[in-house]
């Protein structure tokens, strides 16, 4: 005799995570080469804002199929009848590209998809995309320069506020008490029980017996649900974590030399910075300079979003950063900037200027700075000068930047793992 059994429980969520894991697993390695096109095709804003998930195309990645290979069995068809062939007529082969297959030909214009596309959450994305990457140097000083508290699960107390309540717990106690009890009730009362069947009681004593016998029937069936001994609550300790203060300043030129073309460039840059430091680190502040002729520190929405433009001149940005330094973070903050510009200042003076400044005055109180230069094909009197200072200390460096394709590598450059000797 057989016994079937039918489990008709709803599936549990994430219950085929294992296997998606394993996928993302084995074509992990294709979805970072993936990377560089979704910077150069994409807002990463937008990518990494969606709550959707990223759709990240992955070529060489087929769904998996199970196909008759038709070699073997007794095999029957029937075929549909038509008005235009007879058996023995002979069917023109279609010309090519007027097949009804799914891919398209070479010369045809329409845009086809790639063979896979997998959609993955934001974390996922953003583990994809800033992996074997680090802010350089964080750990140099202030390490634990600042101290917050979290909390952790620490067992279960016998008291609490109401929503901190652990109803399962608290169910499977009043369970062990209310079995417990019973397993007492019945002891009892098969005793009563056994003593009625002797022949010898007096009517007095069957009396108290059967008396007895009722109470306890009676107590057994009034046994609480829930009493307050049942009650178990969520316990929760503080633990304190260490953590590194650190502020990024974001400097960036908005002047009439910099095009779209250069300003995309910058944004894109700027936004990978950015998500690459809130992700890493939980407190990093964030400061951002918009310059032209004229420094003014902004938020996050303006810096990214103003069309506010104007003449180059860089000193002033650096200026306002030495301000903000000496009376917000001159004591226990480590400090990272990143400045990016087309290098096209007004005179060489300026550019002189700025690098005396960062050598001779913020470079001591930075821990790392990088500067990118966009979309020159020439070398400017800025990038000379910050190219001479990289090559003479060794918290500063300068990179430059074409189009959009250089950026993820360009980015990588700055903020790879380096190895402890």
């Amino acid at each position: 005799m057989g016994i079937n059994i039918v489990d008709k429980r709803n599936n549990p969520k994430g219950k085929s995570s294992p296997n998606r894991q394993k996928l993302l697993k084995r074509i992990g390695h294709k979805i970072k080469k993936a990377m560089p096109n979704i910077i150069k095709n994409n807002n990463v804003k937008d990518l990494t804002s969606s709550k959707k998930g990223v759709q990240i195309p992955i070529k060489g990645i087929n769904e998996p199929q199970f196909s008759y290979d038709g070699k073997s069995g007794d095999k029957k068809h029937v075929h549909p009848g038509n008005k235009e062939y007879i058996p023995g007529d002979k069917i023109r082969k279609p010309r090519e590209g007027e097949g009804e297959g799914g891919q398209k030909g070479s010369n045809d214009p329409t845009i086809t998809e790639d063979d896979f596309v997998i959609t993955i959450s934001r974390e996922e994305f953003l583990d994809y995309f800033f992996d074997d990457l680090e802010l350089p140097d964080m750990i140099k000083k202030h390490l634990n320069s600042v101290v917050d508290f979290k909390q952790k699960r620490a067992g279960f107390t016998n008291a609490g506020t109401p929503n901190r309540l652990n109803v399962v717990k608290s169910y499977k106690n009043s369970m062990s008490r209310k079995m417990a009890s019973a397993i007492f009730f019945e002891k009892k009362i098969k005793e009563l029980e056994e003593k009625l069947k002797n022949d010898k009681l007096t009517d007095l004593e069957i009396q108290e017996l059967q008396k007895e016998l009722d109470r306890l029937n009676k107590m057994k069936s009034s046994v609480n649900f829930m009493e307050e001994v049942d009650l178990r609550y969520n316990n929760y300790e503080q633990y304190p974590v260490p953590v590194t203060s650190a502020v990024m300043f974001c400097i960036m030129d908005v002047s009439g030399s910099m095009g779209e073309k250069e300003k995309d460039i910058a944004k894109r840059f700027f936004m990978l910075l950015y998500m690459f430091l809130t992700k890493q680190y939980e407190k990093i502040e964030m400061v951002f300079i918009r310059h032209h002729t004229l420094a003014k520190e902004v938020d996050e929405e303006e810096f990214f979003n103003s069309r506010e433009s104007g003449g180059t001149i860089v000193l002033p940005a650096l200026e306002l950063m030495d301000k903000i330094i000496d009376e917000r973070y001159s004591s226990g903050w480590n400090v990272y900037a990143s400045q990016a510009s087309d290098g096209d200042v007004w005179d060489r003076a300026d550019a002189v200027s700025c690098s005396n400044l960062l050598r001779d005055k913020l470079l001591k109180k930075i821990q790392y700075m990088i500067y990118i230069e966009i979309a020159r094909e020439r070398y400017s009197d800025l990038w000379n000068q910050y190219d001479d200072l990289s090559k003479s200390v060794t918290n500063f460096k300068a990179g430059k930047i074409n189009d959009n394709t250089e950026i993820w590598d360009v980015f990588k450059d700055f903020f790879k793992k380096r190895v402890k000797a």
